[in-house]
């Protein structure tokens, strides 16, 4: 049993007696409060999401039946020490006590029964469970889709344009991201105190309920704040332990290795050719529920180099298929292993021995300590390639992968924040995001000189875009009619600040949005628009409008558009004549997976607040140009920790700590978090308010 007791925010702060206690703590707290949430991920990690909400859980479920989610998990939790099993078991076995008593009656679960007209019950969690679910969060996470997207430009366009797509940031000119984070660290010499600072924001899609769970959690060894994936035991991306703390960010490295598979049928099986020749692959065949619908059949094919995740293509007499080699199933290792020492931390250098067994995806990790010391390390565990061989997909080769952590001590300032390293040796992908919000946060530091964490504020909502002075660069010059002139004239003179009440950022968004589009229709790009054939849970990375709003500068330069960008600039021009001020369109759109399911209500269809910021600001809140201005991704947690004093921390979510749309923890932390104004972190157990204690039932 554990006490349980919460905060003004309902974040729930745990205290047991013991390290299992209070796994199991954590998992029936999180049960009673994500029920939902965390159902459906052990769901999707299992690919039987069908079963559950019907026909708009295929695609996924046949990904994950191919890329074998579900039994790399449970060798994971085979494999790992046995004190990290007994954690994930301890986790798992508070679940099945939480979803029995709170869990299953969320609201969502009854309105699905409702829709379909039965009801299914729900089994209870089995012990790899937790690890199924630490699968989930990353197994798209990698830079494979984008590869994807890559062998589809080759494919269609040509090699040569592949970089012109895919180079994001390189060549010093500005890009959207595809993903992204940030997080910056300062020594002792830099603040107040006299002790480090570290803070940041972690860039996902906006789900709801949120992707991060705050939370307390407290036994006779160790007492820390952090934000936890619900479903998973400890606190692995950000914590604070009082003595040390630490904050991640994606290294953009090339984390899994794609392969070109040569498939033949033969009596009895399946062959992939290697570089051995032909070899028998395995084969496993199964069955997808589907709710409302009719079942459908799957085969999912593993080579010696990894799973076959992608559609089959026929090749004279053979079959064609792209192969994923995660070393988290090579290893049978999804980082566990790096959990409880995380909690144990009492230094940097711990912070960065626990990460040491660290799998995916690889990080950049900031940690510091009360002692002073401030470290940067690049964590997780990449195939051994060099560069060039990070571009495209493989054919048929042996493997090897690299680990370990490559810590630096910071004396000053470090900031990440997803852009290429400058160290040679932590160098480990092949595209990059825009160099602009790392340039624009160390220039912000050094402006502003923040000496606290409530300093930071100016840092978080910086709105200064990253793309614009690059883009409107391709404004027209000429004569143009008086509303479109108006509109150039107005952006000629506009700040380039991506401000929710800024008309002129609305302008700009506008115009990007019609140029976006008119370029994705040019003839040059005409063979981009063949299906790509992969499968239909990578269609949001082979999007072209997307693609091409990412790449839009490299493409306006192009000699095969250049002639043309005149006219379309122009023309786009008065698409943007009555844009109304940014905030008036883009807004937030949290993603909740009831949208998907058409007849039922979406728990967020009312939290679409304006927001200020754009996909390439420091303030991140991207959307897609040319497709929605509704901002469906950014930054999904804010954190603050201060060495000198854990209760002057700052933490916010988009949301709120609870799933249930029907508490009124489900989104109470939406207008501050859209202001930018986290709370603060409350340690004092005599400010918290007793809650029902765990291992009631």
């Amino acid at each position: 049993m554990a006490e349980v007791y919460r905060d003004g925010l309902g974040i729930p702060h745990l205290r047991a007696a013991d390290v299992g206690d209070l796994a199991e703590a954590q998992g029936e707290v999180t049960a009673r409060d994500r029920g939902w949430q965390i159902e459906v991920d052990r769901l999707r990690a299992a690919g039987r999401l069908s079963e559950l909400i019907g026909a708009a859980g295929v695609a996924w479920d046949v990904f994950a039946r191919r890329a074998r989610l579900d039994d790399t998990a449970r060798r994971a939790l085979e494999g790992t020490d046995a004190e990290t099993r007994a954690f994930v078991t301890r986790y798992a076995v508070g679940v099945r006590r939480g979803m029995s008593a709170m869990g299953a009656g969320a609201t969502e679960f009854a309105a699905l029964d409702a829709h379909f007209g039965d009801e299914r019950p729900l089994e209870p969690w089995e012990d790899h469970d937790p690890l199924g679910v630490l699968h989930v969060a990353h197994a798209l996470f990698s830079t494979f889709p984008v590869m994807l997207w890559r062998e589809h430009v080759a494919a269609t366009l040509g090699d040569a344009w592949v970089d012109v797509f895919a180079g994001y940031g390189d060549g010093g000119d500005e890009t959207l991201p595809t993903s992204g984070s940030n997080a910056w660290a300062l020594h002792g010499s830099r603040t107040a105190s006299g002790l480090p600072l570290l803070a940041g924001d972690p860039h996902r899609i906006f789900e709801l309920p949120g992707v991060y769970q705050q939370v307390r959690l407290a036994c006779d060894e160790f007492d820390v704040v952090g934000l936890a994936f619900p479903g998973v035991p400890g606190a692995p991306h950000f914590g604070h332990t009082g003595d040390a703390a630490w904050g991640v960010t994606n290294a953009m490295a090339h984390g899994v290795d794609l392969f070109r598979e040569r498939l033949r049928r033969v009596p009895g099986g399946v062959q992939a050719l290697g570089p051995d020749g032909w070899r028998d692959v395995d084969v496993e065949r199964s069955v997808i529920r589907v709710r409302g619908g009719d079942p459908v059949d799957v085969e999912a094919i593993e080579t010696e180099r990894g799973t076959v995740v992608t559609e089959l293509r026929a090749d004279r007499d053979e079959l064609v298929g792209w192969s994923v080699r995660m070393p988290a199933r090579t290893n049978a290792d999804l980082g566990a292993g790096a959990l409880l020492g995380l909690l144990r931390a009492r230094s940097a250098g711990d912070v960065v021995t626990a990460f040491g067994r660290w799998v995916d995806p690889v990080n950049r990790v900031l940690a510091a300590d009360r002692d002073g010391t401030v470290l940067a390390a690049t964590v997780g565990v990449t195939p051994d390639r060099p560069r060039p061989e990070r571009r495209l997909p493989l054919r048929a080769e042996a493997v090897a992968d690299r680990a370990g952590t490559r810590p630096l001590e910071v004396t000053d300032v470090a900031v990440d924040a997803n852009e290429r390293p400058g160290r040679p040796e932590i160098d480990l992908g092949w595209a990059y995001s825009s160099s602009h919000r790392a340039d624009r946060i160390r220039v912000l530091l050094e402006e502003l000189r923040p000496g606290s964490v409530d300093d930071f504020g100016p840092v978080w909502s910086d709105t200064a875009s990253g793309s614009a002075i690059a883009l409107l660069q391709f404004l027209p010059r000429g004569p143009l009619p008086p509303l479109a002139a108006a509109v150039r004239d107005a952006l000629w003179e506009w700040d380039g600040r991506m401000d929710a009440a800024s008309v002129s950022g609305g302008m700009f968004a506008a115009w990007r949005a019609a140029l976006v589009r008119r370029v994705a229709a040019h003839p040059a790009l005409a063979a981009l628009h063949t299906p790509h054939g992969y499968g239909a849970v990578f269609d949001p990375w082979l999007g072209i409008t997307g693609q091409v709003a990412a790449a839009l500068t490299r493409l306006l330069a192009h000699p095969a558009l250049r002639d043309d960008v005149e006219p379309l600039a122009a023309a786009a021009l008065d698409d943007a004549t009555d844009a109304d001020e940014w905030g008036a369109t883009h807004r937030l759109l949290p993603v909740h997976l009831l949208a998907d399911v058409r007849g039922t209500v979406d728990p967020g269809a009312g939290l679409d607040v304006p927001l200020s910021g754009d996909g390439d600001t420091v303030r991140c809140t991207g959307s897609t140009p040319g497709v929605t201005d509704r901002s469906w991704r950014g930054s999904v947690a804010r954190w603050a920790w201060d060495l000198a004093d854990r209760e002057n921390s700052l933490w916010s979510v988009p949301f709120g700590a609870a799933g249930d749309p029907a508490s009124p923890h489900f989104a109470d932390q939406l207008s501050a978090w859209a202001e930018v104004r986290p709370a603060r972190v409350v340690t004092d157990w005599s400010r918290l308010r007793p809650d029902a204690p765990t291992g009631a039932v």
